[in-house]
Formats: C-alpha cells, sequence, structure tokens
C-alpha cells in the first residue's frame, strides 16, 4: 500500500459522535485532521487518505460512500467490524484495519467474572441480600470444570489462558479443528457444535460476527448442553438464537446465561430475559475499562506512524472474512 503522496503529509477524516479522539494532538502532529459527525463526513472525506471511525458504530461511510473516492485506508475503534463492511468497501483497494488485541485482556476478565457468578451464585446472593434474607447454599468450584470457548483469535485465547490458570479445562471452536494449540487443549471446528457441546460445563462465545457465526448458537445446540451447563456470551448478540435461548432457559434445559450481548440490542424493555433469575445481563460492556479509550487512541497513532512511513499497519482485516485473520 503506498501510504503518502509524495511531499505531503496523509489527510484524516477522523469520524466522532460526541467526545473528541483522545491523543488528537499526537494525530495532528502526523497528519492534516478533519474531525467530522456523521452529518459533515462527506466534505471531511473530500481528497482524504484516511478515515479514523472513533464513532465505531456508524454507517456514515457506507451512506457517503461517493465522497470516498480517495481513501486508501479505514480504522476503526472497534475489535468487531460486521456491522461497518459493505459490498463497495469490500470490493475496494482499501485497507481496513480494527482494534483487534486492545480489549481482549478486560473482555476474558469479564468472561471469568461471569463464570465465578455462575458458579458461586453471586447473583442468588443479591438477590437474598436485597430481600435481608440469611439462605445458606453450596456452590460449585470451576476447578477441573470444562469450558468450550468458540472464537481462537485474540479474545479467545485470553479467555483461555484465564480459564486455565485457575485450574479449567479449556478447547477451542474455530473454522477448523486442529490440535497441538498452544492455548486450547484442542480445538474442534464451530461446524460440529450440537456434536460436541454437550462434554462442556460453559460455553463461552467470543467469536466475530460473520455470515458463518451468525446463528451459530440454535435451537439444536442449546438442546445439546448438559441440563447444568451455563452460556457466556462476550463475542456479538447474533451469535444466538435469542427465542431458542430463551425458551432452553424458561424450561431448564440449560442451567443458566450470562449475557454482556444480546440480540436485538438494547434488550427490549419487557423482554422475557430479564426477568429470569438464572440470567446475568449487562450493557455491552464487558471491554470497556476505565482507561479503553486511551489504549484504542493509541493503537491509532502507532497504525498512523506507520502509514506514514510506508510500514506494515497493524490488525488489517480481511473483508471478505470480516476479521483479523491469523498469520
Amino acid at each position: 500500500m503506498t501510504a503518502v503522496r509524495q511531499g505531503r503529509r496523509p489527510v484524516v477524516a477522523a469520524l466522532y459522535r460526541e467526545a473528541l479522539p483522545p491523543r488528537l494532538a499526537e494525530i495532528e502532529e502526523l497528519a492534516e485532521v478533519r474531525l467530522a459527525k456523521a452529518d459533515g463526513l462527506a466534505e471531511a472525506l473530500d481528497g482524504a487518505d484516511v478515515l479514523y471511525q472513533w464513532h465505531s458504530f456508524s454507517p456514515a461511510l457506507k451512506e457517503n460512500w461517493g465522497a470516498a473516492a480517495t481513501l486508501k485506508w479505514v480504522h476503526v475503534s472497534a475489535a468487531g467490524v460486521s456491522q461497518l463492511l459493505f459490498d463497495e468497501l469490500i470490493r475496494s483497494d482499501i485497507t481496513y484495519t480494527n482494534s483487534r488485541g486492545v480489549l481482549s485482556r478486560s473482555i476474558a476478565e469479564f468472561a471469568l467474572g461471569f463464570v465465578l457468578d455462575l458458579a458461586k451464585d453471586a447473583h442468588g446472593s443479591f438477590r437474598l441480600q436485597q430481600q435481608e434474607r440469611w439462605q445458606h447454599r453450596v456452590t460449585r468450584k470451576i476447578q477441573g470444570l470444562g469450558a468450550l470457548v468458540v472464537g481462537t483469535g485474540s479474545i479467545g485465547r485470553e479467555i483461555a489462558r484465564l480459564f486455565s490458570a485457575v485450574g479449567m479445562k479449556v478447547d477451542g471452536a474455530g473454522r477448523a479443528a486442529r490440535t497441538g494449540d498452544a492455548d486450547f487443549g484442542q480445538i474442534h471446528s464451530s461446524r460440529d457444535l450440537s456434536r460436541i457441546v454437550g462434554e462442556y460445563d460453559f460455553l463461552v462465545l467470543a467469536a466475530p460476527l460473520t455470515n458463518e457465526t451468525r446463528g451459530l448458537v440454535s435451537a439444536a445446540v442449546l438442546a445439546a448442553m448438559k441440563p447444568s451447563a451455563h452460556l457466556v456470551n462476550v463475542g456479538r448478540g447474533e451469535l444466538v438464537h435469542t427465542n431458542a435461548l430463551t425458551e432452553a432457559l424458561a424450561a431448564g434445559s440449560i442451567a443458566g446465561a450470562a449475557l454482556d450481548v444480546v440480540h436485538p440490542e438494547p434488550l427490549p424493555e419487557g423482554h422475557a430475559l430479564w426477568g429470569m433469575d438464572n440470567v446475568i445481563i449487562t450493557p455491552h460492556m464487558s471491554g470497556d475499562t476505565e482507561d479503553y479509550l486511551d489504549d484504542l487512541g493509541k493503537l491509532f497513532v502507532d497504525n498512523l506512524r506507520r502509514y506514514c512511513n510506508a510500514d506494515p499497519l497493524q490488525n488489517v482485516v480481511d473483508k471478505s472474512l470480516g476479521f483479523v485473520a491469523a498469520s
């Protein structure tokens, strides 16, 4: 990729919603910056080399595609890019990068927290405390329990490392089955979920949303889980058939679920999942720690320096796959 036309600084259109991107002064040292909200993006894109999509879920690029004739690189401040890819962008020569890896540890910690909450019935303890009831119960230890992590990218691997560190047995599920992996005991093909999922105590979803993963956890997969097993989703809500999950939880065919993401999102008022005692719901916050915005900004600055020096960029997305492919 040719980074910069000879003799000039790159032009960066920075799309934001409310708060400005962090590390803006560092970006302005390297490039001409045009700050724009969605309704002003077309003007900012005129002659721009780079789109910095700080407003990571905005469809504004698709809506203003006709103004993007000079774009060479788009960077999004999120790991998931399914909501941003469209046919014209996929077919273009534009390099697309994401923020893979920045939030992986935080999301893994959140997933481990979910597992501990479910095994130790923290949700139940909180309800009893609210009722001022002293009710002794026994809980499960997680050492020796089995987890199947769907998604073997940077987030899935951080989850596997943390789960292994507390004594859990961790396998993975990805595009292809394989053995000899450094982080997973074994990696299964995600196409085989309904056949293998009954071996595990926790099914943990950390996969990107693609055409292959949408609706991956179907009624058949849920029916094949142990009645004592739990579902944990820190990936994308659309990985799961919500109606099938609701029915499985209501029927007690699985023990419970912890959901940081749902479909639709946000979960509508009055939805049955809200009122279930065996469900924990958080509002898509698993990666959002106190310093995560600055960390996302740092990654873009580092990549912009690479761009200016015509060095290879980090986190280049395979647009046909919808994620950063393993090397």
